[in-house]
């Protein structure tokens, strides 16, 4: 079935007929992914062109797609498993060149797009594996930073607390859930 999508129609149309859509319900669906490496972590900016927070630093990562998961078996009966985990590191992949491993779980949130589509995003965290820093065109620079270096630049609202948390939780500490900076 191949499907097109309009985000603001509240139908689907397929090759079989029309699906019912709920714009309420329809979100884009994105990972991040905070690498830490020698006890920095990544970030980069984002490139002028970029529709939701241009030229602002950020971590990698990006939308989930089709492509995360149809083109394998399911890994049960009826459904696939780890899908933030394999986009996570495809984004990775593609953004930066390098590979990661042991993604854990850090936070999500959901933000608005200037084209009015809501984005939940899921934070991860992982290890630095393998690969040297090659940017692709969505992203102009990159630097490994520690918790103070990282305040000297523009990150995009609530990624500061996200790399916080991740210090946190290398430091042995607790870390229940995501909290404005005060």
């Amino acid at each position: 079935m191949t499907l097109e999508h309009n985000y603001y129609n509240t139908s689907l149309a397929s090759d079989s007929g029309s699906l019912k859509y709920d714009t309420n319900k329809a979100h884009y669906v994105s990972v991040t992914g905070i690498i830490v490496k020698d006890g920095k972590f990544l970030i980069a900016k984002r490139a002028p062109q970029e529709k939701a927070f241009p030229n602002r630093w950020t971590v990698p990562g990006g939308k989930v797609e089709m492509k995360d998961y149809s083109n394998r078996p399911k890994d049960s009966h009826d459904a696939w498993y780890n899908i933030f985990e394999h986009t996570l590191i495809r984004e990775i992949s593609e953004e930066t060149s390098l590979k990661i491993k042991n993604i854990r779980y850090l936070t999500n949130c959901v933000f608005i797009r200037p084209d009015n589509v809501p984005a939940v995003v899921v934070s991860l965290f992982a290890d630095y594996d393998s690969g040297d820093v090659k940017l692709c065109s969505a992203l102009t620079e990159h630097k490994w930073v520690d918790l103070a270096e990282a305040k000297k630049f523009d990150l995009i609202s609530g990624i500061f607390e996200e790399l916080e948390m991740v210090n946190n939780i290398l430091k042995g500490s607790s870390v229940s859930e995501w909290k404005k900076q005060q």
